[in-house]
């Protein structure tokens, strides 16, 4: 929002500057993102007085004058203004200054007479269209009193981030009233100018008949006739306030509702009564396609979805949005019907999104206006008006209810301790919440009863008061103090344990965390969005992997060679649906690793890239770190799977290699996905401790000869079935095809490790249990071991 200095000193007599209001406001209420001095195209013009005025001696058109700029000497000035006279004051412009259309005033010569400054013309100075003549100021002011100083045109403009819960502060009076309670000043409501007699108000007409037909789209609407004016342009003082907040005058009619929006947070809007078929408006739904040209000219069709006011023939304005051309005040207007109405917020913002068409009104009707304040306010508009234009007020007619009941909330100041972690005293709390127009009664015990003013609907709880009194009070005065650290009771949730610690795994082996939305390019028909952000993100995914390739594809685009990424988030899967019919939710955890495997290095120029083996290593560091029961075993050659990730022989995951719609000179990628919920659910929750082992291992290599319809995970399932407790690790670690071995085998090795807790195991125990195996894979298999 943009504030006038100048327009909240109408409201506040204060006298800090525009920094020093900057800072108060920030702390107490809402940021003040800049501020800008207005008119500093003028900083250097001066009141002058013309002490002397004759004619030139050598030109019939022209004064010369001496002008008093108060620095002690007169100034000599050749004028060719026809309404300079001695004793007035004007804008002067001293030699070297410069004029705001970026003329320089220099010393010069005419008709034989030095001139040595300026007296200047309103359209010189930006400040009219005049130039019959200089500007005379009818103004209290000395000689080098700077202009801007003087006269109502210096402003300064403060651009206020007024945050969407406090429509109260989308106001000159609103904010007025936060400057109010802090300084200790009253807050008053600006005079109406221009006017020293009674305002007249006659009714010899009809009042217009007004009905509510869509009570939902509009809670109250009140209108005020005004017979008789004269639309002409605005006094100086109204058109400086409305350019100051970043407005542009329009003429004394419509420049008053602009000042009740911008004063006061109501907008209004003025009708040409001669122009409202039948007298009568009627707030109701728009019929499909009915057509309204709006005031910016342009030719908009409607839908039911939006209100509409209208008279007997046709819509005249759109509610809480913009009016109609065909009802616009003009030069011949001569009655006025004058509207202020409070139309719900949703629909509001619904018409406004729909026309795409945002106004100052209703950015102000979807946070919310005062219904309570409608009132007065057309009050003090239709009296504004009459001074302005003319004419007398008539008939005022209001759908409202008479009165609105303020929200009453009980609060307790021991919750107010509790809360703010200090206690407030009775008194302070009272003073502090009147002062923002809050009343306060005594209720029972340490209760006092809130009434919260209608400007204020962010304030629905016995909370909301107590930040209230936490702001007010100032959050400096908050105690810094350290508190203990009090455990919480209940123990943190398995699946919380164990995203952190393959978290901590993931990146102790150098990845980095991707954190994409949970969409991919394609999916079942159960998993489409009926929305989706973006079009090739129009499923829900059903593994983490797709979005991980989504991420490293991007990467490659642009030349990232080397990709180590995970993520931990939700997949929807195919299965049974949730409870609400929507697919069905998993926590997963994935990997992606490509490129190369460690750093370059003069001794190594060219690192080898990831491998499946890099990936099972990696597979097995965060299945050994989050989940210590989990187990990775070779599985069959089947798709893209080249191993699982068992708990307790129920898979929970695999290492797959990723296909990527990559480029030629892409290294393979491989991916790793575990089903999180799987694997908490089987594996252990807590740690057991495992010390470190006294007795020396023993090793045994198996070199075995394996059809090859015949799986290396079969094969490991019978040695581990078959090789008894002592059996602490199984690693493949060769194959060979050629000579020796038989057409349609291949040569298998594994490296198998044997340990006993408390004591040494001996030859004769290893040969036993090493027969047992073969005699195993014999019978189950028919394996044989290797003989040559």
């Amino acid at each position: 929002m943009n504030a006038s200095y100048r327009w909240l000193k109408d409201f506040v007599d204060f006298s800090m500057s525009p920094a020093e209001l900057r800072d108060l406001l920030t702390a107490r209420c809402a940021t003040v993102d800049d501020v800008l001095p207005l008119r500093e195209d003028l900083s250097e013009i001066v009141i002058g007085r013309v002490v002397e005025a004759a004619r030139h001696p050598d030109s019939d058109h022209l004064w010369l004058t001496r002008v008093d700029s108060g620095l002690g000497a007169l100034h000599q000035v050749v004028c060719g203004a026809p309404n300079v006279t001695a004793g007035a004051l004007y804008p002067f412009a001293r030699l070297g200054a410069v004029l705001p259309g970026g003329l320089k005033i220099e010393k010069r010569k005419i008709r034989g007479q030095h001139s040595e400054g300026m007296l200047c013309s309103a359209r010189e100075l930006g400040l009219g269209s005049d130039h019959e003549g200089i500007m005379e100021l009818d103004i209290d002011a000395e000689p080098g009193d700077r202009l801007l100083d003087a006269i109502e045109v210096g402003d300064t403009r403060l651009v206020i981030d007024v945050m969407p819960n406090r429509p109260d502060l989308l106001s000159h009076e609103g904010i007025a009233r936060e400057i109010a309670a802090a300084t200790g000043l009253p807050l008053r409501r600006p005079p109406i100018r221009n006017h020293d007699g009674p305002i007249q108000s006659d009714n010899p007409h009809e009042p217009v008949a007004i009905a509510v037909d869509d009570a939902e789209g509009c809670m109250r609407y009140t209108t005020a006739a005004i017979h008789g004016v004269t639309v002409g342009p605005s006094p100086d003082w109204l058109v400086a306030l409305i350019e100051a907040v970043g407005g542009r005058s329009i003429n004394n009619i419509v420049d008053v509702t602009n000042y009740m929006l911008h004063g006061f947070g109501q907008p209004m809007h003025a009708f040409d009564l001669n122009r409202i078929g039948g007298r009568q408006l009627i707030v109701r739904r728009a019929s499909s396609g009915e057509p309204l040209v709006t005031l910016d000219g342009v030719d908009r069709k409607l839908d039911e979805t939006m209100t509409v006011i209208a008279d007997k023939d046709r819509a005249q304005a759109i509610a809480g949005v913009i009016g109609g051309k065909g009802s616009e005040v003009g030069d011949t207007t001569s009655d006025v019907l004058l509207e202020a109405a409070a139309f719900e917020p949703r629909r509001v913002r619904a018409t406004r999104l729909k026309l795409g068409l945002s106004t100052d009104a209703s950015y102000r009707f979807e946070r919310g206006v005062d219904a309570g304040a409608i009132p007065s306010l057309l009050q003090y508009a239709s009296e504004m008006i009459v001074s302005l234009a003319g004419g007398r007020k008539g008939a005022v007619s209001d759908s409202g209810p008479p009165e609105v009941s303020p929200h009453v909330i009980p609060l307790r100041l021991c919750r107010v301790e509790l809360v703010l972690g200090q206690s407030v005293p009775r008194e302070s709390i009272e003073r502090m919440l009147s002062s923002v127009g809050f009343a306060v009664s005594t209720g029972n015990g340490d209760t006092l009863i809130i009434a919260v003013p209608s400007y204020r609907p962010d304030v629905q709880g016995e909370i909301e008061v107590i930040e209230e009194v936490a702001r007010l009070n100032g959050y400096d005065t908050l105690p810094a103090d350290v508190r203990p650290f009090r455990p919480g009771t209940s123990p943190d949730a398995a699946m919380y344990i164990a995203a952190r610690r393959v978290r901590e795994a993931c990146v102790s082996e150098g990845l980095l965390e991707a954190r994409p939305m949970p969409f991919s390019r394609t999916g079942p028909e159960t998993h489409r969005v009926r929305n989706p952000l973006a079009e090739d993100e129009g499923f829900l995914r059903s593994s983490v992997l797709d979005t991980l390739a989504g991420r490293a594809e991007y990467n490659l685009a642009h030349m990232q060679r080397n990709i180590r990424l995970f993520e931990i988030g939700v997949v929807f899967t195919v299965g049974s649906p949730a409870p609400n019919g929507a697919p069905a939710e998993r926590m997963h955890a994935g990997a992606l690793i490509m490129g190369e495997s460690r750093p370059p290095h003069f001794t190594e120029p060219r690192p080898p890239q990831f491998d499946e083996w890099d990936a099972r290593a990696l597979a097995e560091s965060i299945s050994a770190a989050a989940f210590p029961d989990a187990e990775i075993r070779l599985a069959p050659s089947v798709g893209d799977a080249l191993w699982l990730v068992t708990v307790n022989d129920v898979a929970a995951g695999s290492v797959v290699r990723v296909r990527l719609d990559a480029p030629v000179w892409a290294a393979p990628a491989f991916g790793i996905e575990i089903d999180m919920e799987a694997v908490t659910n089987e594996a252990r929750r807590t740690r057991r401790y495992s010390p470190v082992p006294a007795m020396p291992a023993m090793e045994v290599d198996l070199a075995l000869v394996v059809p090859h319809t015949t799986g290396a995970a079969e094969v490991e399932h019978v040695i581990r079935e078959s090789a008894g407790e002592q059996l602490e690790s199984l690693a493949l670690f060769d194959e060979f095809r050629g000579p020796g071995i038989p057409e349609g085998a291949r040569s298998l090795a594994w490296r198998l490790t044997f340990r006993h807790p408390e004591r040494t195991l001996r030859d004769k125990e290893i040969q036993g249990r090493t027969a047992k195996i073969l005699g195993a894979l014999e019978a189950v298999l028919g394996i044989r071991q290797r003989t040559s």
